[in-house]
């Protein structure tokens, strides 16, 4: 009898949602066969069946919250070469249609919708089944809103039609029947948030140092580039002059380990980007920047943010991050004081960017594009001039393109 138990299958990881079971008692499985749906504090996994057998018993139900090392299910005969009986047509035809549900699950696997398990549990609490359900965002993520647009077009239409016939249907709850509050599950990714920033503010003495760039002639790069067929992002030239900051400051890019007391500085630069999903925000991480090119920046930061909107990051790629990126710009922030990504020393965020009359060299008034910076870091280990000094070399970069050209050769 073989223990399938919940392990740790991401960075810090300490329990886990059970969302869903492909697999039932009795089922045979095979060795690596998806067996149950988990949403982990970062992700929703698949755990694998580790070997061959029967399932004999499911120990957790869905929609629990269970700790690593919590036994999920038992497996029995594991590994056993299971007996030919040619002479009884009837395993045989078990055996076909044992096969046939097996090859069902994994087509149901790889089609299955997008959602969250808070989407799914509505689902099941009402007996929709979510891959019938359309989804509205253009990811393909079917959201709650969807599946309650399901609920309302499918199953109350048919009582309306009914009614119809002997009396009105009224629609409006009266004021004693309206609920005075909605609740939703506080656990999973908004739970795991709360820790992590209840544990950097608690931890960490922040200071917030606020900035402004130049973005102009940025832009204008941009511009020309783009002609010659060469797409880049703005993000991706930001990500090229951090890493190049953080080498010439390499006290942002540490840890502080206060029991052996000292500061450990990164030789790696794996930058973690701080993005804002329909579950959360998730911090995926773009490892070795100092070694890609801008086109490779680019288009590795294009893949990893469309991964976390989907939510189909693999572990390690939330591993590692040495200082983290907020690009805040295009949801229209002007300024914020942003929380550390716990152990790190430092946090950058991009705001928006607004045009502006500003001064050229020759004291003349011209439009420009001004961003706003907010850069939170840790003041046991930075001090306020080192702040700025870092900041201004990053303007240094990003308003003269030129240098940041050069610092790429």
């Amino acid at each position: 009898m073989l223990e399938v138990k919940l392990h740790d299958i991401g960075e810090g990881m300490t329990e886990g949602e059970i969302v869903n079971y492909f697999v039932k008692e009795g089922d045979s499985v095979s060795t690596d066969q998806p067996l149950v749906e988990v949403q982990t504090d970062k992700m929703v996994a698949e755990l694998p069946s580790p070997g061959k057998g029967t399932v004999k018993e499911i120990v957790v139900p869905v929609g629990e919250t269970v700790q690593v090392g919590t036994t999920l299910l038992y497996i029995e005969g594991v590994g056993a070469k299971q007996p030919e009986q040619q002479s009884d047509p009837e395993p045989a035809k078990a055996t076909n249609e044992t096969k046939g549900l097996q090859n069902r699950r994994i087509q149901t696997k790889v089609n299955r919708v997008l959602a969250t398990p808070y989407t799914r549990k509505i689902a099941r609490d009402n007996q929709i089944d979510i891959e019938q359900v359309t989804a509205s965002d253009p990811s393909g993520r079917v959201t709650e809103e969807d599946v309650y647009q399901f609920i309302n077009g499918t199953k109350s239409e048919p009582q309306v039609q009914q009614k119809e016939r002997s009396e009105p249907v009224t629609l409006e709850l009266d004021s004693a029947s309206k609920p005075e509050q909605e609740t939703i599950p506080f656990r999973g990714i908004r739970k795991t948030i709360a820790n992590k920033m209840t544990q950097s503010i608690y931890t960490i003495p922040h200071v917030t140092h606020f900035d402004e760039i130049n973005m102009t002639r940025l832009f204008q790069l941009r511009e020309e580039l783009k002609e010659t067929g060469d797409k880049i992002s703005i993000p991706a030239f930001l990500l090229k002059a951090l890493v190049i900051t953080l080498k010439d400051f390499p006290v942002f890019n540490a840890q502080l380990d206060e029991e052996n007391e000292q500061i450990n500085l990164k030789k790696q630069y794996h930058i973690g980007l701080a993005s804002d999903t329909k579950d959360g925000l998730i911090v995926p991480v773009l490892h070795d920047v100092d070694r890609k090119s801008l086109r490779q920046i680019h288009s590795d930061m294009k893949a990893i943010t469309e991964k976390a909107q989907n939510g189909n990051l693999e572990p390690q790629l939330l591993k590692g991050s040495t200082f983290t990126m907020s690009n805040v710009g295009p949801l229209g922030s002007t300024g914020a004081t942003p929380i550390i990504n716990y152990p790190e020393t430092a946090l950058i965020a991009f705001h928006k960017t607004r045009k502006l009359p500003i001064y050229n060299e020759q004291d003349e008034i011209v439009p420009g594009y001004m961003m706003n910076v907010s850069m939170s870091f840790d003041h046991r280990v930075a001090d306020g001039a080192t702040a700025v000094a870092f900041t201004n070399r990053l303007n240094e970069l990003i308003e003269n393109p030129n240098k940041l050209m050069l610092e790429l050769v």
